[in-house]
């Protein structure tokens, strides 16, 4: 199944709102990561957005899976790029 990085970008003007529904976001992706559907993810130290790692069948399923996020739904990713990824060495690597 096709691996994909996922950089969202934040804005300052919602950072307050995303601290509040961070324990939302954050419950979403531990399901996800569960189903193993996300492989990992975390927030740039700047605030500035997030990366995350998804496997997902193609595209479409991924766009699908983007706009169930609590931060999706709630308007608090100004930009998301999605991009499919081969790891050829690493932790991900087939």
């Amino acid at each position: 199944m096709p691996i994909f990085a996922v950089q969202y970008t934040y804005s300052d003007a919602t950072a307050a709102e995303r601290d509040t529904q961070r324990p939302r976001h954050r419950a979403w992706l531990a399901e996800h990561l569960a189903a193993e559907t996300l492989l990992s993810s975390g927030p740039y130290p700047d605030g500035s957005g997030a990366l995350l790692v998804f496997r997902a069948a193609d595209s479409t399923a991924l766009g699908q899976l983007l706009t169930a996020d609590p931060f999706a739904q709630a308007g608090l990713i100004d930009e998301v790029r999605a991009t499919e990824w081969q790891p050829v060495l690493g932790a991900f690597a087939g």
